[in-house]
């Protein structure tokens, strides 16, 4: 079963520019694992220290295994330090008409 993800981040303001480049880099890496259907970066129009990730997973299991990665488990530390609050995980249902 599909797993749909959003994840909301927001960063503290001195550490913008670096926290900007990490997550580049994930979605580099991450559009290369073989369960990722969609992984999309968005950034805030009105705050550009928020940030979104929309993501689509063939399975449970590809998403664990994403969030073992190298690259994640970096972002996760440097998180940790530079972000003003634990990242917002919404994981939901598609709703068809």
């Amino acid at each position: 079963m599909k797993i749909y993800l959003t994840a909301v981040l927001k960063v503290k303001p001195e550490y913008l520019q670096e926290v900007e480049k990490a997550l580049r880099n994930m979605v580099t890496e991450t559009r290369k694992e073989a369960a990722c259907i969609q992984y999309d970066l968005h950034q805030g129009q009105d705050d550009k220290h928020v940030f979104v990730f929309y993501e689509i997973w063939k399975d449970q299991q590809g998403l664990d295994a994403h969030n073992k990665q190298p690259y994640i488990l970096e972002f996760g530390k440097i998180a940790q330090t530079q972000l003003l609050e634990p990242p917002q995980i919404y994981i939901t249902n598609i709703i068809d008409p």
